[in-house]
């Protein structure tokens, strides 16, 4: 999928570059298929603020997404490649035999017309969904499951993918995106292939129109905050931190700080950290 670049007769389309959508076939969603998405701009049932820049944004609704693919031997036709305002990556709707339409994440390489379908034996192909015991080692694969039967939870971001690496016992090793090396039980599921979407990581927004559009309110530094505000706050003129390194607003280090438990149980799943 290729970017579209536009002449620089502002200063913000001079650096704003959007997709092409050229794997985009079909606009628009399947009814049955939407649901409400309530927006709660970073608000808590008590109505206050507990995640900061969030609020506005453009009016969404929400596709269900079939992330356990659970209807074995069942084969599915591909109707059309469509967008998700939900997620970076793209989303194919899917017709099976019986008629049942839902929805899976766009793998690269899947076009209208195509078969995909899920089970234990199936063919090693991109869309086709099977527990990872039944897959060679080496497959690029996304949207893995933690645990059997309750969906696909990891790598299903727009151009991800991770790679089964071997298998020991009942667990699978897997590298993942980010580079960790998990143990992942070899009955969990996953899909063939790399997540669609490529070229999202190259979309520069150029204007700040366009977050707020995506739901994003401004974020200011704390340096030029006032010391009531913010850790790095106060000062004459530009001031440093002030402080042996980076902050938050409530005083945590902000930079290289490990926040995951240290006695969490599934550390004993991690063979090699990501770092």
């Amino acid at each position: 999928m290729g970017m579209k670049h536009f002449r620089p007769t502002t200063p913000s389309l001079r650096n704003m570059t959007v997709s092409t959508f050229d794997e985009i076939t079909k606009k628009t969603p399947e009814k049955s298929l939407l649901t409400v998405k309530k927006e709660k701009a970073g608000r808590n049932s008590y109505g206050r603020v507990t995640v900061r820049h969030q609020g506005g944004g453009n009016r969404q609704k929400y596709r269900i997404i079939d992330f356990k693919r659970n209807k074995d031997d069942m084969k599915a036709t591909v109707i059309g490649i469509e967008y998700d305002p939900n997620r970076s990556a793209n989303i194919a709707l899917i017709e099976y035999e019986d008629g049942t339409k839902s929805y899976i994440l766009a793998p690269v390489g899947l076009k209208d017309g195509d078969k995909v379908v899920s089970g234990n034996k199936v063919d090693i192909r991109p869309g086709n969904c099977m527990p990872i015991e039944s897959i060679p080692v080496g497959t690029l694969i996304h949207n893995i499951e933690l645990n059997p039967g309750q969906g696909g939870k990891m790598v299903r971001a727009a151009g991800q993918e991770a790679q089964l690496m071997a298998k020991e016992g009942k667990y699978a090793h897997v590298r993942l995106p980010s580079g960790e090396m998990r143990l992942v039980l070899a009955r969990c599921r996953a899909t063939i292939g790399t997540v669609g979407n490529t070229d999202h990581e190259n979309v520069k927004l150029g204007k700040a129109g366009r977050t707020r559009h995506m739901g994003i309110r401004p974020t200011v530094r704390g340096s030029v905050m006032n010391p009531v505000d913010h850790p790095h706050g106060g000062g004459e003129g530009r001031a440093p931190v002030g402080h042996a390194g980076p902050m938050t607003p409530w005083g945590k280090p902000a930079l290289g700080y490990k926040t995951r438990k240290k006695n969490k149980k599934t550390n004993k799943f991690i063979v090699k950290r990501r770092k």
